[in-house]
């Protein structure tokens, strides 16, 4: 059996050990995130699936130089942040699964009204999906990555600043 109080307690002292509040907190030697990449078994339903289902323009489609043959594309998902994949034609990647060290989820922040228009297209649409807190919908791709649709702004977790 899971010791909540435990773990809450460890996360109170990591917390008051490395958190520092905003004002003293340094600036992040980062500029943003540039692109997250992951795998497409079919680059058609992916541009499918992200273009024209939620909406991200396809903003380019290119060679990719690290393996013969395969596909590097893009999709803006707003502030100046890319949605990248890869194919790899002839290699067997396997089935999607979430590890340790690999991907759980990608929160994407969309405007409330397009949260709920997103979310209806996606009903619409036959994905299975599910509805958290009023704010966020969760969702596989294609090829069985989690995504999430959040209405909370930038820098905020279900009404909580985190940034």
């Amino acid at each position: 059996m899971t010791d909540l109080a435990a773990i809450e307690k460890q996360r109170g002292l990591l917390r008051d050990t490395y958190l520092q509040p905003d004002g003293v907190r340094p600036a992040s030697s980062a500029r943003g995130l540039h692109h997250t990449a992951l795998i497409s078994s079919s680059v058609e339903r992916t541009i499918w699936f992200y273009q024209d289902l939620l909406e991200f323009p396809l903003t380019e489609l290119i060679e990719n130089r690290d393996y013969p043959g395969s596909s590097h594309f893009f999709f803006d998902i707003g502030n100046g942040n890319l949605l990248a994949f890869f194919d790899f034609p002839g290699l067997d990647v396997g089935p999607y699964a979430e590890v340790l060290g690999g991907l759980h989820h990608v929160a994407i922040s969309v405007e409330p009204e397009k949260w709920e228009y997103l979310v209806r297209k996606l009903r619409d649409s036959g994905v299975e999906h599910a509805v958290h807190s009023g704010v966020s919908v969760y969702f596989r791709d294609p090829d069985g990555a989690r995504i999430e649709l959040i209405a909370d702004p930038l820098g905020e977790m279900y009404g909580q600043h985190v940034l």
